[in-house]
């Protein structure tokens, strides 16, 4: 199981509080998607459940408190793709998405036949072959984008947190990416926790919708009902038309004053 539940969850900076009193309970092979103005708090959310910062409360994976798990334990249990990820100098493709095995390997590091017919499989869904050896610091912004995901998915965790998935990817591969992740999560069970600065995409492909302001729970539901046009005329301060997509979810578009 890979549910997630926060508890009474607060995160501070500085002393400076960023996330407060959140209580949210996310199902087993849920997609809920974090949306919110900037500075609402997303990401600190996925950092807290990731245990990549201090919090105050608790939060369970699978019924167990993260704080009683080791690293190693988290790794296997959690794949998170940042915004801005860390990528070594030389490192190729391939062997940077070998990297998201790590959590899996035995004593001796030695990755598997297994692992490497994991990372191929990965490499080909996201249109990677023809770059696969190719060094990191060689690609594009997009390209690095689709590199740091697939590393994340090499991981096979049941949990995935995403922070701004489609950051630095044209419209096309937005859409291929996102479907991907909505395969695999289907097919592998896993729960996606999705910050999500495009309301349309999050609005499309999320099971529900956590809306965010300050640090607290402004709304939580489906799309229909989280992103209408005076809620995100209230905490955007943003003139939109929602369209229901017939079946296809919430497209939100901006409105000239």
């Amino acid at each position: 199981m890979s549910d997630i539940v926060l508890a009474g969850v607060s995160v501070a900076y500085d002393g400076e509080p960023v996330v407060r009193d959140l209580d949210l309970t996310v199902a087993s092979g849920e997609w809920l998607a974090l949306i919110g103005p900037n500075g609402a708090g997303k990401t600190t959310i996925l950092r807290a459940i990731a245990r990549l910062v201090s919090f105050r409360g608790e939060i369970r994976i699978g019924g167990r408190a993260v704080t009683e798990l080791s690293s190693r334990d988290v790794a296997r249990k959690v794949a998170v793709l940042v915004q801005e990820p860390q990528m070594p100098a030389g490192m190729t493709v391939a062997q940077y998405v070998l990297l998201g095995r790590a959590p899996h390997l035995g004593y001796l590091g030695k990755e598997s036949s297994r692992d490497r017919r994991i990372v191929r499989d990965v490499v080909r869904r996201l249109a990677l072959e023809e770059l696969a050896s190719r060094p990191l610091d060689r690609l594009s912004g997009g390209e690095r984008q689709r590199a740091a995901i697939a590393r994340a998915l090499a991981q096979q965790a049941p949990v995935l947190l995403i922070d701004e998935p489609t950051s630095s990817l044209d419209v096309g591969r937005q859409q291929s990416v996102l479907e991907l992740i909505d395969q695999l999560r289907k097919e592998q069970e896993l729960t996606v926790i999705a910050a999500m600065h495009e309301l349309t995409l999050a609005g499309q492909y999320a099971d529900r919708l956590a809306l965010l302001v300050g640090g607290r729970l402004a709304a939580i539901g489906s799309a229909a009902e989280v992103l209408t046009e005076p809620a995100i005329a209230e905490h955007y301060r943003a003139q939109v038309k929602v369209i229901q997509m017939n079946g296809s979810g919430t497209a939100v578009v901006p409105v000239r004053n």
